[in-house]
């Protein structure tokens, strides 16, 4: 798990303290001294702390000779300052807390590059923009960040970021009733800025109660070759389900947003947008049914395009009255997006 750490400013209230540390649930509060009862961790460059916070490696040597943890700093204004890491990890320090005046990605790649797996690296950030940075650094990211925010708005973003999981979905399989083709319309094709897996897509439907899992375009075919990074999602007026259980339309969709990632296990991940392309062709219709319940979405008819099932996927081309398909199905209706489950809607 990611570290959480904050650095509230340093002329609140004890008691002021205790309810951030509460609300915010950080792993530490980094503060000028130590400060008894609070509900987390506390790394202070006084003795008593939790954690020692020092720039000054002979304290850090000395520290960890007593068995305290320690948080080493150190600044990174210029490439010859790298060359400092590799005699602060002889101290063994629990942390390596960066502090990038600047704000640079490439001087916190190094470090990363220098440091991982001898010490945490924890980056000093200042919003929730520097931290998803931070977090996304090399792939892997740093340890953790330190949060000490311009912005007290940012505080409870960046925990959500680091602390909150993505939730899985619940998917069923519905058993297809009829696939027929239909007219021209405007479809939208979602490319993303990351790698696709099999049996990963997005969730789209006629009705947000239910939605067909669509595969991204990760296989091979004689016409053309893979885009891993895109999903050929459906018309423009379907619903597609979206990070934190809302649903929005296809059309809604900008370059730069957030899309929900869905593989056929029903776990998720959340990326972004790099471009999304809406062109007119030829749709397929398709209905299913889950148990007495009917659900409905429709498709671009071209072999690239596939819904998941439980064994893999398989081509719109393919598909047949009797096969199944995986689906999100859900009672109620939504409002704006947010499900408001005794709501009563019918789409047809």
């Amino acid at each position: 798990m990611k570290q959480f750490w904050l650095e509230p400013s340093h002329d609140l209230s004890e008691d002021h303290l205790r309810k951030i540390a509460e609300e915010a649930k950080p792993h530490t509060i980094i503060l000028p001294k130590p400060v008894a009862g609070l509900p987390v961790k506390v790394a202070s460059p006084v003795e008593g702390a939790d954690i020692l916070v020092t720039c000054d490696i002979a304290t850090a040597y000395a520290a960890k000779e007593r068995g305290v943890p320690v948080a080493l700093q150190i600044t990174i204004q210029h490439r010859n300052d790298i060359e400092k890491v590799s005699r602060f990890l002889e101290a063994d320090p629990d942390y390596l807390l960066i502090e990038c005046p600047n704000w640079k990605i490439i001087p916190v790649e190094n470090l990363i590059a220098e440091a991982r797996g001898r010490s945490k690296i924890l980056a000093r950030t200042r919003n929730f923009q520097e931290s998803r940075t931070a977090l996304s650094i090399l792939e892997q990211g740093t340890d953790g960040i330190s949060l000490a925010p311009d912005d007290p708005s940012d505080i409870i973003k960046t925990r959500d970021l680091i602390l909150e999981q993505p939730e899985p979905v619940s998917l069923s399989l519905a058993k297809v009733t009829s696939i027929r083709p239909i007219g021209t319309g405007a479809r939208v094709c979602v490319d993303t800025c990351e790698i696709l897996h099999d049996g990963e897509g997005l969730l789209t439907g006629s009705s947000s109660q239910g939605l067909f899992l669509v595969e991204g375009e990760v296989h091979s075919n004689l016409h053309v070759n893979p885009r891993p990074f895109r999903v050929n999602a459906g018309p423009v007026a379907l619903y597609l389900l979206a990070p934190k259980g809302k649903t929005q339309y296809l059309s809604e969709l900008t370059a730069g947003q957030s899309v929900l990632l869905v593989d056929k296990q029903g776990r998720t991940r959340t990326v972004d947008v790099a471009r999304v392309k809406i062109e007119r062709r030829p749709l397929m219709f398709i209905e299913a049914s889950v148990g007495s319940n009917s659900v409905k979405t429709i498709v671009q008819n071209a072999e690239t395009v596939r819904l998941v099932n439980r064994a893999g996927s398989k081509s719109i081309s393919e598909i047949r009255p009797g096969d199944e398909v995986l689906v999100r199905y859900e009672e109620g209706g939504r409002h704006f997006g947010t499900r408001v489950p005794d709501e009563m809607i019918i789409e047809k």
